[in-house]
Formats: C-alpha cells, sequence, structure tokens
C-alpha cells in the first residue's frame, strides 16, 4: 500500500490549485483589462486591514470602547496613507459602471434593469449582516451590556454601510455623469472647506462633501473610460498635484495628518471628506492609474491572477464582515482576560507589535465569516445575471468549484 506523507499531500495540493488558476486564467475573456480588478482588490484589502490596524476595542471592565493608536501615536499617520483607499475603489466603480452603463445601451438593456443588476450585487450581503448583528444586539441587550459597549460595536460593524449608500446613489446617477468634469465636484468641495473652516460656517455644510467628495474619484473613473486618462502624464499631474496640494493643507491650513477618523479628534479627513481627504484621493488615483501596465503584466500569469479574481468574486462579502470578525476574536478572547495588542489601551510600539500577530486570527475570523455568508453575494449574482448584469464565468469540475469560481464581467 502507497503511504502519503505531508511533504506529497501538500505537493498534490499545489498542483490542484495551480490547475484551477489555470483554467480561471483561460477562462477570462482576452480583452479584459485585468488592472482594473486589480485594483479594485487592492482597495478593498488596503480598508480591510486599514481598519484592523488602527481600530481597537479597549475592555474597561464589562464596556468595550472604541480607541485609535493614531491618538495617542499621531506620527503614526502615514499607515492611513498607505491603507485609506477609498478613493481607488470609487474610481475604479466610476471606470466599471460607466463603461457597463455604455455597453449595456448597445444591448438594447433599459436603464432600470441595468441599475437593478448593479444594485443586486451591492447589496446581496447586507441582509445577512443586519440579520446576524440584530441577534447579537438582542443578546447583548438581554445580557445586561452597556449602551456604551452596544454603541461601540453597532457602530464598527455597520460603518461599512454609509459606503454602499453613497456608492449605490452614484452608482443610480451615472447616466448623468458620464460626461462631468471631476474640477465641478472638487470645486464644490473646495467652497463646502472654504465655508466651515474659513468663514467659520456650520458643520454640517460638511456633509454636502459626503456625496460631492467621492463624486470626485468617481467622475475621474468616467473620464477613464472616455480615454482621458491613457496617457501616463495624466496618472503623474494627479499624483503630483494631489500630493503637493494635501502637503500644503496639511503643513499650512490645520488639516489633520491621518486620512481616516481619529476618536476624540475635533476635525476628521473622513467622515464627512475634506478638501485635504479628495486631494490626497487624486494623488491616490493618480499612482493608480501609473501601475496599471505594470498590474497587467503581472496578472498575465495564471496563479496571481486567479488569487485577485477570487477576491473580486467576494468583495463585498469580505468588506462587510471584516470588522465584525475582528470584534469576534475580541469578544471571545475576553475569556482569556485582558490581551495586548486586542483589548490594552493602543498607547505606544509594544501594542502595535502585538496587533500584527493578531491579524492572522483576524483573517481566520474573516475566513469563517465568509464561508458562512458568501453564498448571499454569489445568490445575488446569479439574479442579477439573468437580468442582464454582472457574470461569472465557471470553470473546473465540480470538484475545484471552490478556486475555480472566478471572472466577474462588469
Amino acid at each position: 500500500m502507497r503511504r502519503t506523507t505531508p511533504g506529497t499531500k501538500a505537493s498534490a495540493l499545489r498542483a490542484r490549485l495551480r490547475r484551477a488558476a489555470v483554467r480561471i486564467d483561460a477562462a477570462t475573456p482576452p480583452g479584459r483589462d485585468r488592472a482594473v480588478d486589480a485594483l479594485r482588490a487592492c482597495a478593498i484589502l488596503g480598508v480591510v486591514l486599514g481598519h484592523w490596524l488602527v481600530t481597537a476595542l479597549v475592555a474597561d471592565g464589562s464596556t468595550l470602547r472604541a480607541a485609535s493608536p493614531l491618538g495617542h501615536l499621531p506620527w503614526l499617520a502615514p499607515v492611513s496613507w498607505v491603507f485609506q483607499t477609498l478613493a481607488v475603489f470609487f474610481m475604479v466603480g466610476g471606470h466599471v459602471a460607466t463603461k457597463s452603463l455604455a455597453s449595456a445601451r448597445a444591448r438594447g438593456t433599459s436603464y432600470g434593469a441595468w441599475l437593478r443588476a448593479r444594485l443586486a450585487r451591492l447589496f446581496g450581503p447586507v441582509a445577512a449582516v443586519l440579520g446576524v448583528w440584530a441577534v447579537v444586539v438582542l443578546g447583548l441587550l438581554l445580557t445586561g451590556a452597556s449602551f456604551v459597549t452596544l454603541h461601540t460595536v453597532l457602530k464598527l460593524a455597520l460603518s461599512p454601510l454609509w459606503f454602499l449608500l453613497v456608492f449605490a446613489v452614484l452608482t443610480a446617477a451615472t447616466p448623468l455623469l458620464t460626461r462631468l468634469n471631476p474640477l465641478w465636484p472638487l470645486a464644490v468641495v473646495l467652497h463646502v472647506d472654504l465655508v466651515r473652516f474659513g468663514l467659520g460656517g456650520p458643520d454640517r455644510l460638511g456633509w454636502v462633501n459626503l456625496a460631492a467628495g467621492w463624486l470626485v474619484p468617481y467622475t475621474l473613473g468616467a473620464a477613464w473610460t472616455r480615454g482621458e486618462l491613457e496617457r501616463p502624464r495624466a496618472g503623474w499631474v494627479l499624483l503630483a498635484g494631489g500630493a503637493l496640494a494635501t502637503a500644503l493643507l496639511v503643513a499650512c491650513a490645520g488639516y489633520p495628518a491621518s486620512m481616516v477618523g481619529v476618536p476624540g479628534a475635533a476635525v476628521s479627513n473622513l467622515n464627512p471628506p475634506t478638501l485635504a481627504a479628495v486631494t490626497f484621493g487624486l494623488a491616490q488615483c493618480g499612482l493608480a492609474l501609473l501601475l496599471r501596465e505594470r498590474l497587467r503584466r503581472a496578472l498575465r500569469r495564471p496563479v496571481p491572477w486567479a488569487a485577485v479574481a477570487l477576491v473580486n468574486l467576494s468583495a463585498m462579502t469580505v468588506f462587510l464582515w471584516h470588522q465584525t470578525a475582528m470584534m469576534a476574536t475580541t469578544a471571545t478572547a475576553l475569556a482569556a482576560g485582558r490581551l495586548p495588542g486586542l483589548h490594552t489601551v493602543p498607547d505606544g510600539m509594544t501594542w502595535g507589535a502585538a496587533r500584527l500577530l493578531w491579524l492572522p486570527v483576524f483573517a481566520l475570523a474573516l475566513a469563517v465569516c465568509w464561508a458562512a455568508f458568501h453564498g448571499f453575494e454569489r445568490g445575488r449574482s446569479r439574479r442579477a445575471r439573468s437580468a442582464g448584469g454582472s457574470r461569472v464565468v465557471r470553470v473546473g469540475r465540480a470538484s475545484d468549484r471552490s478556486a475555480g469560481e472566478a471572472v466577474r464581467r462588469a
């Protein structure tokens, strides 16, 4: 009888995954721009890692409070520059939506059918998130959890929904935005901040930027579809101009250096978006445009492309459940006491080093959430495809279905 060693099993698994990756690569339409999928995957994963690194749940007796290492160690603000990647996601979203709308019109698909197909995938996993958290909140209320704990966990769990609502509004408005110059919403953001910070206007005026601020990268995506951003010069202008403007706003105009919200800070660059957040997003978008050709070359290889395709297949599930995965880990580990990097105050580099060690545990918890709930996203995508929207190309045998379900045509 032939004995199978662990090394043999590992080699067989690698070979099987390689075959699945080759099938995904072969099933991809030749004209697909793989850089678009890579940028979308990087944007989603950047947000996930950023939240895991700068969001802490501090255990104060039986109460959980939100904290951030950026509040105690402001010189760590450059961490937020790396992981605050929402502008890239909105740019890619604008590019994909305007391109998809043009394709739908060419096929004779109505705007209503097109919009339903786009929103079905966007909101597919939301019902599962809301259902689970309704049960969690009920359990916390029955066990006498404090209002502070309830507010903290609900805010973290449901905060991704604001992004979906803004993105859905911009998607619905796509027919009106296909020719809009990004300078127009940028001018709105500039004037809102001028009135708000320069003339002492009301803070609530800043919420105008919740739409106008993200409209800037979204309309950049539309300009990409029109072919106006193909030359490297466009990327360099956005990168250099956005970086210079952001540096001046932070150094001379008093804007926060952190590109994410910091609990207790007087002003947040993200909630609502400020001019500094928008100019920083322009720099990020410029860098993303400059990286397109390198990404296309790298993703000609089957294995990297398969990884990107699989992230895109469950992008909304990953985005909606990553905070829940972190909080589930934090709550479960409370049974072992206050653990460094998880329940302690994020006031030093020791906390940061410990938090890095927790990231694989968060990823494992997120994988459990994905296994339990990614079917909601896939189920909605099937219905969307029947309405003429996105489609997923399934390749490979049934035994390889978990690795061979891949390529979404937007």
